[in-house]
């Protein structure tokens, strides 16, 4: 049997990504096994063995692509604001939006809490829109728009009552747009 090509072993790993995401995100970690992952994906299990060496390798790449398709939607909200200050408001709309989408709830906010140990999530949520929150804060910061002592500190605090946000909206989804605005009054006391 001839070796898959470099570029034939890519396409393979994304597509059982991609069969990995739409399960888990439809019925969660704990009942999607990786043969009914094979299966799906029309690859062998050592094929998932060989791409994610283990069921919770498997998720942690899930999570990880769904945690950059987070940040992307943040990044253009903020990108297609009028100003930095409007970019980090809606790039926190962006985000709570984008948590709480029916294709990234579970994933993010129910199994990957449980799944992944904290570290593991906290720094694949801090690779990809928490990054994007820093460098909101330090950028207002610097251009004298926001008062801060400390733009990590800052960030971090962002982030936890964002990801505390998400999951209120998750369960009560008519919240978002008061949940946006309180945001949106607690960003304003940081104002200088």
């Amino acid at each position: 049997m001839a070796r898959a090509t470099r570029e034939q072993s890519e396409i393979t790993g994304q597509r059982i990504l991609e069969v990995a995401t739409g399960l888990f995100a439809d019925r969660g970690y704990a009942a999607v096994g990786l043969e009914e992952v094979a299966a799906t994906a029309a690859v062998t299990r050592g094929a998932v063995y060989h791409h994610y060496g283990s069921k919770q390798g498997l998720f942690r790449a899930v999570t990880a692509a769904v945690q950059q398709r987070v940040a992307d939607r943040v990044e253009q909200a903020a990108e297609a604001a009028p100003d930095e200050w409007q970019g980090l408001l809606a790039g926190c709309r962006a985000f709570l939006v984008a948590a709480v989408a029916a294709e990234n709830r579970r994933i993010l906010l129910i199994d990957a809490p449980a799944v992944l140990d904290w570290s593991t999530w906290r720094a694949q949520d801090g690779d990809a829109s928490g990054r994007h929150l820093v460098e909101a804060i330090a950028a207002l910061t610097a251009a004298g728009v926001l008062r801060v002592r400390s733009v990590e500190a800052t960030a971090a605090l962002l982030s936890g009552a964002m990801n505390e946000a998400a999951l209120h909206i998750a369960d009560a989804p008519e919240a978002l747009e008061a949940v946006v605005a309180d945001l949106s009054g607690l960003l304003e006391g940081l104002r200088a």
